[in-house]
């Protein structure tokens, strides 16, 4: 089983920029396809992105196309999410989450079964 943990949620003001990491230990990283989560308030948790195995294919809600990039260092069982533009409305817990059932890409959201406990973003207007 493999243990997640988010970091490098906070506060930010509206058109502002944050880095998450998630920081993966057990398991084979590598061998996962990641993705990023997140629910806001009074909200259903809902798919931010997802980035292959190798780190060379991205996937993207609409909401995050164009300001949010989702990367990973296999070396250091890491992935991040690096957001830019922030807007109020993407307050929200984030979680990262990983496919280490049956791994492909595009990733069957369904399929997602390990979950850090969630960083907090809070953006300002």
């Amino acid at each position: 089983q493999v243990q997640l943990i988010e970091s490098g949620g906070g506060l930010v003001q509206a058109g502002g920029s944050l880095r998450l990491s998630c920081a993966a230990s057990g398991g084979t990283f590598s061998r996962y396809v990641m993705g990023w989560f997140r629910q806001a308030p009074g909200k259903e948790r809902e798919f931010v992105g997802a980035i292959m195995w190798d780190g060379t294919r991205t996937m993207y809600a609409d909401s995050a196309k164009g300001r949010f990039t989702i990367s990973r260092d296999n070396a250091k069982n890491t992935v991040y999410l690096q957001m830019i533009s922030l807007k109020p409305e993407d307050t929200a817990v984030y979680y990262c989450s990983a496919d280490t059932a049956s791994p492909v890409f595009p990733p069957r959201l369904y399929e997602f079964d390990s979950w850090g406990q969630g960083t907090q973003v809070t953006v300002s207007s």
